[in-house]
């Protein structure tokens, strides 16, 4: 396993967050320790156990577990979940290229940090109101609530990640500001209670993943370009 070969200060290792849990996570998880800790002060045993319940999967949920980045030579999955669509002969909603467009979908049970999945430069970001529906449907990438970045890669080829809201998940966070340099692999963001990702990549890319396959953000590899420099 790769686990078994990279270490944990290797370049590039992005240290945004050195808690277990992502920080956007930690005012749910402190409201969620006082409520239980008042009920439970008044005796209110029963509602206190739903409530610590409640607390410890949000903990789960907003897990950042540390995870080295593999070497170059591909682009990373941007998001843990499954890849639900990979599109050939896509057009890109922001850049207006043709791409293929590879989807990941998280559920609630994902983590739901979102890595950068290729060294660039952070040419945009966009950020598009729209609806809640599912984000397991196809629509859900043209008329959902989306933040879409356009990478410039050290190659000259553009990547364009785009976090789209869902069915529950109501809130996209990102971390990062267009101009800003960022590194394969590091943090760049999030969703909070589960949703999807859109990657448009260049149409010469050869695609490292199939229909239903789970991949891990920052790790598993997606894609890589023939003839050019990956990572």
């Amino acid at each position: 396993m790769l686990e078994d070969i990279f270490k944990a200060k290797i370049p590039g290792y992005n240290v945004h967050n050195t808690l277990p849990v992502a920080r956007p996570g930690l005012v749910f998880m402190a409201a969620g320790s006082v409520v239980t800790l008042i009920l439970w002060l008044f005796g209110l045993d029963a509602a206190s156990l739903v409530f610590l319940a409640l607390t410890v999967f949000t903990a789960y949920f907003f897990r950042d577990p540390r995870r080295p980045t593999p070497p170059g030579g591909f682009g990373l999955s941007p998001a843990d979940g499954k890849v639900i669509r990979i599109q050939p002969d896509a057009a890109c909603p922001v850049t207006g290229r043709r791409s293929i467009k590879v989807s990941v979908f998280m559920n609630l049970f994902s983590v739901h940090v979102n890595r950068v999945p290729v060294s660039g430069r952070l040419l945009s970001q966009e950020y598009f109101r729209g609806k809640f529906v599912n984000a397991a449907f196809d629509k859900a990438s043209e008329h959902n609530e989306r933040n879409a970045l356009v990478i410039e890669a050290g190659d000259g080829s553009r990547v364009t990640v785009v976090q789209i809201a869902g069915l529950i998940a109501r809130r996209i966070v990102s971390w990062v500001n267009p101009g800003q340099e960022l590194t394969r692999g590091e943090r760049f963001g999030m969703i909070r209670f589960g949703s999807r990702l859109d990657l448009y990549l260049p149409e010469d890319s050869e695609i490292m993943v199939a229909l239903g396959q789970k991949v891990s953000a920052g790790w598993s590899p997606v894609w890589r370009n023939p003839g050019k420099a990956g990572g």
